[in-house]
């Protein structure tokens, strides 16, 4: 039985993988208007069903969404450490003993029933948003963006949406990778990185937008995950709203922020409440919400390449280039590397 288990499991995960690269052929794909599907049973998406597998009540908690990353969008797990903030070692440990736990545990292979695929949403929601932002952060490499695997996360999206659309949690994922997605053609221009600032705004795909501003808008205030997301959404919105950056509504971004950062704790919101707030009030003001955060971030070049770039802003050019040479120290893709090396040599050869 355990044998035959993993032979299942290992045919599946083959199956789905080997799907998802051929669907990569086609062109044209239109998420603004997905097909729609009737049932909860007809998933018809081997991912979405082992990612409800892998979501599993049964499992630990800290390892469902990691194990569906591991075996469904086929994620490293040095990657999904990345993406959780632990130790590879840490994350190698839980993907194991949520495999082993599936076999003991005798968890069936079949799609749930309706109520029990509506109690997983929370962790099937969180899956697809750590497989989307996996595709605009895979970290080492050559690559900035994955677009591949990205697109995949907002189709996962996509479908659970009609599978349940009146699920706020569901409804305000779909509408925050809509919004995020819906920029991925300006992010790079000739293999450089380029800001969110210094985007051609007329290659966003504004039809994406558009859907992604009425999914998030049309929600109310909510509690919990779903409301996380509600959050974020309502913050990409008054960036796809913005018709220049220059024009970005930076204070009704900070409240939203402030709210988010009460809302979950997270480290990773209150770095990006900073720069919202050097671009609202100013870099020193910024500067003074990045040291809580020494504890926690002290290792991911993000924490730093947003200090130095405000360090840069405020005078402080001291700390900018120790700032960017522990960004550079610690980023391991190619393309951010570059830009790094570039502002870091700005400070010293600055433009007239």
């Amino acid at each position: 039985m355990t044998t035959a288990s993993r032979l299942i499991l290992g045919e599946l995960r083959a199956e789905a993988m080997h799907r998802r690269k051929f669907r990569l052929l086609a062109v044209g794909t239109n998420w603004v208007q997905p097909p729609s599907v009737d049932r909860l049973d007809d998933v018809g998406d081997e991912r979405l069903a082992l990612i409800l597998l892998c979501c599993h009540p049964a499992l630990h908690p800290e390892a469902r969404s990691p194990l569906a990353l591991r075996l469904v969008i086929g994620t490293t797990t040095k990657e999904i450490a990345r993406l959780f903030l632990v130790s590879t070692s840490t994350m190698a440990a839980r993907i194991t003993r949520a495999k082993k736990k599936i076999v003991a545990a005798g968890i069936p292979l079949s799609s749930p029933a309706d109520e029990e695929l509506r109690a997983r949403l929370d962790e099937v929601c969180r899956t697809i948003y750590l497989a989307f932002t996996a595709g605009y952060a895979p970290g080492r490499g050559p690559d900035l963006l994955r677009t591949d695997l990205a697109g995949e996360a907002v189709e996962l999206a996509s479908v659970l949406y009609r599978l349940v659309p009146e699920a706020p949690q569901v409804q305000a994922l779909y509408g925050l990778l809509l919004l995020h997605h819906a920029r991925r053609d300006a992010r790079v221009h000739e293999g450089r990185l380029v800001t969110l600032a210094g985007q051609d705004r007329s290659r966003w795909h504004h039809d994406e937008q558009q859907t992604g501003i009425e999914l998030v808008t049309d929600l109310p205030e909510g509690q919990g995950y779903a409301e996380e997301l509600r959050l974020q959404g309502l913050i990409a919105t008054e960036h796809a709203r913005a018709s220049a950056a220059a024009h970005t509504d930076w204070s009704a971004i900070c409240g939203v922020y402030a709210r988010l950062e009460a809302l979950t704790g997270s480290p990773v919101v209150r770095l990006n409440r900073a720069v919202a707030v050097a671009e609202a009030k100013g870099a020193h003001e910024g500067l003074a919400l990045l040291t809580a955060l020494d504890a926690t971030l002290d290792h991911n070049h993000r924490l730093w390449a947003v200090r130095a770039d405000l360090a840069r802003r405020a005078g402080d050019l001291d700390l900018a280039r120790s700032a960017y040479g522990r960004a550079l120290e610690l980023c391991v893709n190619g393309i951010e590397r570059e830009h790094l090396a570039n502002q870091l040599q700005a400070l010293d050869h600055p433009l007239p």
